[in-house]
């Protein structure tokens, strides 16, 4: 079933784990809610593409740690298709490195498994609205777990992609790095909301990006922000 068939107010979720328990305290979870639906479980990564390109989910849970395929592995094959469904990494660590890459792909954030029912629930909303549930600052704890072996190269890649943005939208780059709200950063450049809106988008389309994470992890890498 498609998402335009499911309706506009039905958030459609497939849930991947190789625990079968938490799959199933997920699939209670999501059962709760009137507006989401999981369409389908797999306990591997491998599976995942054919589940989504079946059952088009606006929303994958996608655990890490799985035996044959992993999650980041599964989350990158799943960004790359054509209409991607958004992600959100499970993982049972905070500050678990391996997150960063699931971002850098283009998840829309990470949830602990031991996070409130109430609250993963939500945050699988948030996702589908096409916002995203990482903080920059957990996004900055992860990244500075990264060996530094090679942060000072990162750090000139990063500032060449973001030359390409104008001083506003570098601006608004920053604001996004430092996990500003879009009404902090109207209040803060004497801008109103809807434009800073705009400039978020063009931030995303100029350097490719999906979400508001990879933003922070960009001016991150580029060392943008007070202490970076």
């Amino acid at each position: 079933m498609s998402r335009t068939e499911r309706g506009a107010r039905e958030i459609g979720v497939v849930i991947v784990d190789d625990d079968a328990l938490v799959r199933v305290g997920l699939v209670m979870m999501m059962g709760g809610a009137p507006d989401i639906r999981v369409l389908a479980e797999a306990e591997d990564g491998g599976s995942v593409v054919g589940l989504v390109e079946r059952y088009s989910p606006d929303v994958v849970l996608m655990d890490i740690r799985m035996p044959t395929v992993d999650g980041l592995t599964a989350t990158e094959r799943l960004r790359s298709l054509e209409d991607p469904p958004e992600v959100l990494v499970l993982t049972t660590f905070d500050a678990d490195e391996h997150v960063l890459r699931a971002l850098r792909a283009g998840a829309a954030g990470f949830l602990l498994k031991d996070t409130p029912p109430a609250e993963i629930v939500e945050s699988v909303r948030q996702v589908s609205r096409g916002m995203s549930v990482l903080s920059p600052a957990v996004t900055r704890r992860l990244v500075d777990r990264v060996g530094a072996g090679d942060h000072g190269a990162r750090a000139g890649r990063a500032r060449e992609r973001l030359a390409a943005l104008n001083g506003r939208e570098l601006e608004v780059a920053v604001a996004v790095g430092e996990g500003r709200s879009n009404a902090d950063i109207a209040s803060r450049l004497f801008l109103s909301v809807p434009t800073v809106k705009t400039h978020v988008s063009s931030i995303l389309t100029k350097l490719g990006l999906n979400n508001r994470v990879q933003v922070a992890l960009l001016v991150h890498d580029a060392q943008l922000l007070d202490g970076g």
